[in-house]
């Protein structure tokens, strides 16, 4: 005999089970005990039994079991096992469902979690597009003001270019101011005063103590050589010259010089007309001033001339000016004397002035611009050649070009090292510094 306690599952016993189980068992054969609620059952082939309901709840069954020849009893203890693993494998299945509802809660709260940080990530995904298109716009605002800001340098270092050029300019005429003492000019303009002649020239100047040239210069007690500005009287307009206060007493405003081959004097008409080169060595002053110089007063003329033997010359013309552009600038020149033979007022005097952009031959073949009469015997303007003796290299065999005086060195291709014109009045008298 022996007691099996069993803790009741929901919904039914384990006895009730096990009851209806004993029950169906064919030719079983129950065993009345004397118990209080004892329910019997059992089969005469397999011995007796009988099961009981506790209070609490428990079954308790008993039961006696013999073992009949050639009977077998039914195997209640392994159906009672059966079922209580059966029970046991729901109970796990149970617990394991438990688990499973807690897994499947986590990984809805994790779901949930994660939903958070996408939607989280696609906000800052868009803010970071936002923040993007925000900087591209920037970026480009930036490249905009970069460029203006750009131009407006530029700009600024043209005025800045602009102011310094001025401001060079200004401390020019100030250094020209201050080498020419008392000189006075005021630029007028127009009114009803004025002549319908002074009218039409809104610009024009008027001049009071100023030099009209070197000699003036000379005059009012500057010895030293270098550069001034005179106001020739015809003109009324300031031109700064080269003032040569040593050759011969002084008083010469040079008009030409040639004395290292650093300027080219194959120029166009209008730079002959206006002047070029750079007055502290070689330049053409320009045959307007000239112009306006020889034109104001009888004025000589002196030539200097040196070769590649360090030998000095020189012509010395009494009379000396040139015309006015309506004219050809054409020269008037006589009066020889000097140590070199003339070569130039007995061919040139009265001949036109002309460049290699003006249509004469001449001056094409020779490369600069001077009084040219088929061709010449002087011509101070020509290509500088070093060494003397030249042969005219690139620019054709159509004659002679470099600098000459023929009649010193009896040959049109031998050029001069130094040549230099100058004219100052001819009633010019040395006088003493005052």
């Amino acid at each position: 005999m022996s007691l099996l306690p069993l803790t009741n599952p929901p919904g039914w016993s384990v006895c009730s089970a096990l009851c209806i189980l004993i029950m169906l068992l064919p030719e079983a054969k129950a065993v009345n005990l004397d118990t209080t609620n004892q329910h019997n059952g059992g089969g005469s082939q397999c011995g007796e039994y009988s099961n009981q309901m506790m209070e609490d709840g428990m079954c308790r069954l008993v039961a006696t079991l013999p073992q009949l020849d050639e009977q077998r009893c039914p195997d209640m203890f392994r159906c009672t096992e059966e079922v209580s693993y059966w029970l046991h494998e729901n109970e796990e299945r149970k617990q394991q469902i438990a688990a499973l509802k807690e897994t499947i809660s986590t990984l809805q709260e994790e779901l949930r979690n994660h939903r958070h940080r996408i939607k989280v990530l696609e906000l800052q995904s868009e803010e970071r597009m936002h923040l993007n298109t925000s900087l591209e716009q920037r970026f480009h605002e930036m490249e905009v003001h970069y460029a203006e800001a750009t131009t407006l340098l530029h700009l600024q270092g043209t005025l800045i270019l602009d102011l310094q050029s001025q401001l060079h300019n200004l401390t020019l005429l100030l250094d020209k101011v201050k080498r020419n003492p008392g000189c006075l000019i005021n630029i007028v303009r127009p009114n009803s005063l004025m002549n319908a002649q002074e009218a039409l020239h809104p610009e024009i100047q008027h001049v009071r103590n100023c030099p009209i040239d070197c000699a003036s210069i000379y005059y009012n007690g500057v010895r030293r050589s270098g550069l001034y500005t005179v106001v020739p009287s015809l003109a009324g307009l300031p031109v700064e010259v080269y003032c040569d206060m040593d050759t011969d007493g002084g008083g010469w405003t040079v008009i030409q010089r040639r004395v290292d081959g650093s300027v080219s004097f194959d120029r166009s008409w209008r730079e002959y007309k206006d002047g070029f080169g750079d007055l502290h060595s070689e330049f053409w002053l320009g045959n307007e001033h000239i112009h306006e110089l020889s034109t104001q007063g009888d004025y000589s003329l002196r030539i200097h001339l040196e070769d590649w033997s360090n030998k000095h010359k020189h012509a010395l013309y009494q009379s000396f000016s040139v015309e006015d552009e309506e004219h050809q600038y054409r020269l008037h020149v006589s009066g020889f004397s000097g140590t070199a033979q003339d070569s130039f007022s007995w061919y040139h005097n009265k001949q036109g002035f002309s460049t290699p952009d003006s249509g004469n031959i001449c001056a094409e073949i020779s490369h600069g611009g001077w009084w040219y009469n088929q061709c010449f015997y002087a011509n101070l303007n020509g290509v500088y050649y070093r060494g003397g003796h030249y042969t005219p290299k690139g620019r054709g065999p159509l004659g002679p070009d470099g600098i000459v005086w023929y009649s010193w060195k009896d040959s049109d291709y031998y050029s001069l090292r130094k040549v230099s014109m100058m004219i100052r009045p001819r009633s010019f008298r040395t006088r003493l510094s005052p």
